[in-house]
């Protein structure tokens, strides 16, 4: 697939996502301050890559469209929530993100603050009441988010993240931290999709979307290391330096820049090797390698 296909796929999976996530949303004008405030992000631009995981293993397995795009739409409302509460000044204390005044800046702490909360508990409702899946896969999908979010899953990693500045973590520490903090929600994408198209968790099917998530999910992290210390702040919409003036681990802390983008490489041929064997897999293919070598 070439570098525009893949482009055309993931504008097309953008758009899916933005319409059906428009369509969660009613007009409250005595709630208009919070509902703004979460589309604000919510509709920031960003890549989609997390929809278009869910959306690209459902078709990988002849599922439907309609049966992925609530779960689409709500591993982005966690993804948003999760960039909401990141940039506050408890945490990371960024201005910019997505070239935009970050969520906090714009409406306040408190409202920034509850606009990541409703877009987590909204995700939630959204996941659950999918009715192109039955109520088993609705249920079964839903627990897996929650798992995959919560305390084991990506708030676990941030928790591990926030505790390891200022001190040096282990190279095992730091694999865990970013499985946990980046890679739950690529995994629960991936495995949501293939749960929209009647995969089972048991199936050997499914051990192969966990390892290709596993792989992509740490590579991504890695690339994200490396834009964050080369990378062009015009390109990427924010700050760059962040984890160095945060004090953060990072996986240049273990490798050079040369050595770091060999293992992302290494980690992304790994993950194509996993799904390379299943009919339609190109765009998840040419998806897997432009993560290993994006400029923002």
């Amino acid at each position: 697939m070439t570098g525009e296909a893949l482009q055309l796929a993931l504008d097309r999976n953008a758009t899916m996502t933005e319409h059906f996530l428009h369509g969660v949303y009613a007009e409250d004008p005595d709630l208009k301050v919070l509902l703004d405030a979460e589309q604000y992000s919510l509709f920031a631009g960003g890549k989609r890559i997390r929809p278009t995981l869910v959306l690209e293993f459902c078709r990988l397995f002849g599922g439907r469209d309609e049966a992925a795009l609530p779960f689409a739409a709500a591993v982005e409302m966690i993804h948003t929530y999760s960039l909401i509460h990141d940039d506050l000044p408890c945490m990371d204390n960024d201005d910019l993100r997505r070239g935009k005044p970050t969520n906090h800046k714009v409406f306040g702490e408190a409202i920034a603050l509850l606009a990541g909360d409703a877009l987590l508990t909204g995700a939630f409702e959204v996941a659950s009441t999918n009715t192109a899946v039955t109520p088993e896969i609705a249920a079964m999908a839903t627990a897996y988010l929650a798992a995959n979010a919560g305390r084991y899953g990506m708030i676990g990693g941030q928790v591990m993240d926030i505790a390891g500045e200022h001190r040096k973590l282990s190279a095992e520490e730091l694999l865990k931290l970013h499985s946990l903090k980046t890679g739950a929600l690529i995994n629960a994408s991936c495995v949501l999709g293939a749960l929209a198209a009647g995969i089972s968790p048991g199936d050997s099917a499914m051990e192969k979307v966990v390892l290709y998530a596993e792989k992509i999910g740490l590579a991504f992290q890695i690339v994200d290391d490396l834009l964050d210390q080369t990378g062009d702040e015009k390109l990427l919409g924010k700050k760059t330096g962040a984890d160095k003036e945060h004090e953060k681990n990072t996986f240049l802390s273990f490798y050079t820049i040369e050595e770091a983008q060999f293992y992302a490489d290494r980690l992304t041929a790994e993950a194509i090797d996993a799904i390379r064997s299943f009919e339609e897999s190109e765009t998840l293919v040419s998806l897997a390698k432009w993560l290993a070598t994006r400029k923002k």
